[in-house]
């Protein structure tokens, strides 16, 4: 995955194995940590573990990667908004973690 103009570019094998093809998400930044979390919109547990906002994917390009709109926590939490690769976790549950640091 990697930040591009603002977005988190969501390669098309992630979108597919991981978030099930489902374009609605929901997402959580946790600032202490710089740890931004999303997961498809039907984990309902991960709402239930923390307190989420829900979003659409939009599509990328014809490959099928997937652009997730963070420039907002990116200016809110003062993070860099330089275009790079970004470090990632993905969990067994289907919960994304990035990395902001």
């Amino acid at each position: 995955m990697k930040l591009q103009n603002g977005h988190i570019i969501i390669p098309a094998a992630i979108f597919e194995s991981i978030l099930q093809e489902e374009e609605q998400i929901r997402y959580v930044y946790y600032p202490d940590r710089k740890h931004y979390l999303f997961a498809a919109k039907s984990k309902t547990y991960f709402e239930k573990l923390h307190e989420t906002k829900w979003t659409t994917l939009k599509n990328k390009n014809p490959q099928g990667d997937k652009s997730l709109y963070v420039r907002e926590v990116l200016i809110d939490f003062d993070l860099d908004e330089t275009d790079r690769e970004l470090v990632h976790e993905i969990k067994n549950s289907g919960i994304i973690l990035i990395h902001f640091t």
